[in-house]
């Protein structure tokens, strides 16, 4: 989960000044800290179909920003820019499903989403899936899988995987772990194609 502060990450850190369109002028707007006006420009963006502009206006929901934090909300705008294929709102579905925030807490629609993402090559949703396989959770239990899936965020050093996936591998047997191996080159090569 992003933590209120790293929304900025996505944001220009230049003063606020018409740039281009809504959405240029929301990140404006936001990293001056006019977050009315962000929310105003990412509101005509994300209505227009911005998925950008609709995982902004998700975590401006979420983090509480300039709105009174509503998780409800972010789920539709999260939802909005997913279903076009945004692995960032995919992953922040799969986080808001586990945590049962905004929507019922749903392990199966976290796998779902965390699937999505991860297929996309997102880390932060490989981590959470292979975690999920590793206890059972949403998923059935696979440890070869969810060997594969930490192996790949992994591989992205994305903080922790490493680790996690050591833990799983001391769950299994050398063929498993040469199972998940392959697994997961098979994946990479799908992937470059």
């Amino acid at each position: 989960m992003l933590k209120p502060g790293l929304i900025a990450a996505f944001l220009f850190l230049a003063p606020y000044t018409a740039v281009a369109g809504p959405y240029e002028d929301g990140q404006a707007a936001y990293a001056s800290g006019d977050y009315e006006k962000a929310l105003e420009l990412y509101n005509e963006a994300a209505t227009a179909g911005v998925a950008d502009a609709q995982l902004l206006l998700g975590f401006l929901h979420f983090n509480g920003d300039g709105v009174a934090q509503d998780f409800t909300k972010s789920v539709k705008w999260f939802t909005e820019a997913a279903r076009q294929g945004d692995a960032r709102s995919q992953a922040q579905l799969g986080i808001m499903y586990e945590n049962g925030q905004g929507v019922p807490q749903d392990f199966g629609a976290a796998a779902e989403w965390f699937k999505r993402a991860a297929d996309q090559g997102y880390g932060l949703a490989q981590n959470s899936l292979g975690l999920m396989y590793a206890v059972g959770q949403g998923v059935k239990q696979d440890y070869p899988r969810a060997h594969m899936w930490l192996n790949l965020a992994a591989a992205q050093q994305y903080e922790g995987a490493q680790e996690n996936r050591d833990e799983v591998a001391k769950r299994m047997t050398t063929d498993q772990i040469n199972q998940a191996q392959g697994m997961a080159r098979k994946w990479l090569e799908k992937k470059s194609q």
